[in-house]
C-alpha cells in the first residue's frame, strides 16, 4: 500500500505531493536574504522570519516523513537502498562543501600575500591555542562518535534501553561541544572582519558548527522517535542516516583541529 492508501504495484516509492519543498526553498531565500541585510545594518526582522519559517518547514516535512516511514509496505529494500545511496551522495555533496573551504585556508596559508606580511599566521593575529578548548571539543567528538556507533549496535541487539542512552549521551555531547566553540569565539581576538585568517578561521569552523547544531538536531529527533519505539532492528533509516551525518562531523572535525587550528597557527 501506499501512503494515500492506494494498491502499490512496484517495489518503489513515489513521493506523493507536498507544499514543504517550496515552503523550504522560500525560507531558505528568507533566511539568506536575512543574513545579508542584518550584515549590512537593516535588522534582524527578515532574518527571524526565515528562521521560523525554517523550523515549521522542518517539524511538518519531518512528520510527514516519519509518518511515511511507519505505514507498512512503502520501505521496501529497494526504497532503503535508494534512501541509502541518497544520503550517502548528500555527504559527498557536503564533503565538496569543506573542500572549498579548506582550498581557501591553504591558498592564503601555504602562499602567504604581501598584505599580511608574507607569514602565516599573519603578525597581527593571536591565535587561538590548539590544545586548549580545540583539543576539548576534539576528545568531545570523538567520544561522541563512540556513543553513537554503541547505539546503533545496540538497536541492531534489539536493545531499547541502551539504544536511548547512547543517542542521548551523544546528543548531550553534541550540545556541550556547541556550548564550548561558542565560549572560545566569544573569548577570541580576532573578527570576521580581521584579514584573510580570520575570514577562513570562521567560515570553516562556523560552518562546521552549524553542522554539529543539525546533525545534534536530527539526532534529538532520534531520541525521541527511540522512546516511541519506532526503530527496529530491520527498520531505522533515519537513526542510521543521522549516524553516518554524525561520524561526517567527526571526521572533517579531525581535519579543522589539524590543519586550521594546530599547523595553522604556525606551532
Amino acid at each position: 500500500m501506499s501512503s494515500d492508501g492506494s494498491k502499490k504495484t512496484h517495489p518503489f516509492h513515489l513521493v506523493d505531493p507536498s507544499a514543504w519543498p517550496f515552503v523550504g526553498a522560500l525560507a531558505a531565500l528568507l533566511f539568506a536574504t536575512g543574513m545579508v541585510l542584518l550584515m549590512h545594518n537593516h535588522g534582524p526582522v527578515v532574518l527571524i522570519l526565515g528562521v521560523l519559517m525554517i523550523l515549521v518547514t522542518m517539524y511538518g516535512w519531518w512528520k510527514e516523513v516519519i509518518h511515511e516511514s511507519k505505514t507498512p509496505g512503502i520501505y521496501t529494500k529497494n526504497v532503503q537502498v535508494g534512501l541509502r545511496m541518497g544520503m550517502i551522495l548528500f555527504i559527498v555533496s557536503e564533503v565538496m562543501f569543506f573542500v572549498a573551504f579548506f582550498w581557501a585556508f591553504f591558498d592564503a596559508s601555504i602562499f602567504p600575500k604581501e598584505a599580511i606580511g608574507g607569514v602565516w599566521p599573519p603578525k597581527t593575529i593571536h591565535v587561538i591555542e590548539p590544545f586548549d578548548f580545540p583539543y576539548l571539543n576534539t576528545l568531545l567528538l570523538l567520544l561522541s562518535g563512540t556513543t553513537i556507533t554503541w547505539a546503533h549496535h545496540e538497536l541492531l541487539e534489539g536493545h531499547k534501553k541502551q539504544l536511548i542512552q547512547g543517542i542521548g549521551l551523544t546528543v548531550m555531547l553534541g550540545a556541550i561541544f556547541t556550548c564550548v566553540q561558542a565560549f572560545e569565539y566569544h573569548h577570541a581576538t580576532f573578527g570576521f572582519k580581521d584579514g584573510i585568517y580570520a575570514s577562513t578561521f570562521y567560515m570553516a569552523t562556523g560552518f562546521h558548527g552549524v553542522h554539529v547544531l543539525i546533525g545534534t538536531l536530527f539526532l534529538l529527533v532520534c531520541f525521541f522517535r527511540s522512546r516511541l519505539g519506532q526503530f527496529t532492528t530491520e527498520g531505522h533509516i533515519g537513526f542510521e542516516a543521522a549516524a553516518w551525518y554524525w561520524h561526517f562531523v567527526d571526521v572533517v572535525w579531525l581535519f579543522l583541529f589539524v590543519w586550521v587550528y594546530w599547523w595553522g597557527s604556525g606551532m
